[in-house]
């Protein structure tokens, strides 16, 4: 996050300095403000993709090691809400210096654009990632008019 401070020593002496330092990175990095008005809060899990089309939205949930029947998808108006829960079995002999991996309960709430239409809407889950297909309603399609 702010660069090593000991990055240029390659001295086995700064080890400990280098455990404290990766620790103070992660709980500074918890509460560090985003750089974005829009950005989504650290550590959001699932990490998503929003991509549109003028036909539907697509949103794609990077969700490794889950069971998709255990994870609850619902759409009201324009918000997506996911929710469920991920165990990740760690060795119980290990002594981790930094995880990663999202372990526990999760929910998010993504706003989609107003014109999606909540009754046509399609999930699958496959090799990690959750995709969820929402169309468009047809009134808000845009239109070919030929001119005469």
């Amino acid at each position: 996050m702010y660069g090593s401070l000991f990055g240029s020593f390659d001295s086995p002496a700064f080890d400990d300095f280098r455990l404290v330092e990766n620790a103070l990175d992660q709980l500074v990095g918890r509460f560090a403000p985003s750089a974005a008005i829009r950005a989504p809060q650290r550590a959001a899990f699932p990490p998503a993709n929003v991509g549109a089309t003028p036909e539907r939205v697509d949103v794609y949930l990077f969700a490794a090691g889950m069971d998709p029947k255990k994870v609850e998808v619902s759409i009201q108006q324009n918000l997506l809400s996911l929710s469920g829960s991920r165990k990740v079995e760690a060795s119980g002999n290990a002594e981790y210096y930094r995880r990663e991996r999202y372990d526990g309960d999760f929910r998010r709430v993504i706003t989609l654009p107003d014109d999606v239409d909540p009754e046509r809407v399609e999930a699958r889950y496959r090799d990690g990632v959750l995709q969820i297909t929402i169309q468009r309603r047809e009134a808000a399609r845009p239109r070919q008019i030929t001119v005469s």
